[in-house]
């Protein structure tokens, strides 16, 4: 019998996976030029539980285009290194709802993974829009009872189309991760 390979904390890969370009989903040759909607940043910033920012973290997002598909016309895959003071900006559309569990629609929504040294998995999890008339009944953010903790996932508009959610990875204020 073989020995179990010892566990490893992701990163620090991130060179050898990061296209800067990865970030504008909207840029020449990308598919998305002429899709139609929205055009916004979503911008961050991700810091640990003692405040200081995560300068070498990589995020992921998912989202779906502006008519609430995931098939369609808009490719919604993104990726971006931080930055040295823990920042991350894509700029894209802004998602349409989409079906959830049993038909019930999701507010728009932006899913997100953090990658980062001392991870034993990447962490998950979502930037709603805030003042969005579905969040009030987002069968997800509706299972998040703090309204606090709701919080941490309602991306706050920051002027000239830009919507920000900062990420806390632990201690007070820490932003709801999902288990999936």
């Amino acid at each position: 019998m073989t020995a179990a390979t010892a566990h490893q904390t992701a990163g620090p890969y991130w060179h050898m996976i990061d296209f800067p370009e990865w970030a504008d989903l909207l840029r020449p040759g990308s598919g998305n030029e002429a899709v139609a909607g929205e055009r916004i940043t979503l911008a961050g910033r991700i810091t640990d539980g003692e405040g200081a920012p995560l300068v070498d973290g990589l995020v992921e997002i998912w989202q779906a285009g502006p008519d609430g598909r995931y098939d369609g016309a808009f490719h919604g895959f993104g990726r971006c290194a931080t930055d040295a003071a823990g920042e991350f900006r894509f700029a894209t559309l802004k998602p349409g709802a989409v079906p959830g569990r049993g038909n019930a629609m999701q507010a728009p929504h932006v899913a997100i993974a953090i990658f980062a040294r001392g991870l034993m998995r990447h962490l998950v999890t979502r930037a709603y829009f805030a003042g969005g008339a579905l969040n009030a009944t987002d069968p997800v953010l509706g299972l998040v009872e703090d309204p606090a903790r709701r919080k941490t996932l309602i991306a706050q508009p920051a002027g000239d189309g830009t919507w920000r959610l900062d990420i806390r990875l632990q201690g007070e204020g820490e932003t709801v991760f999902l288990d999936v």
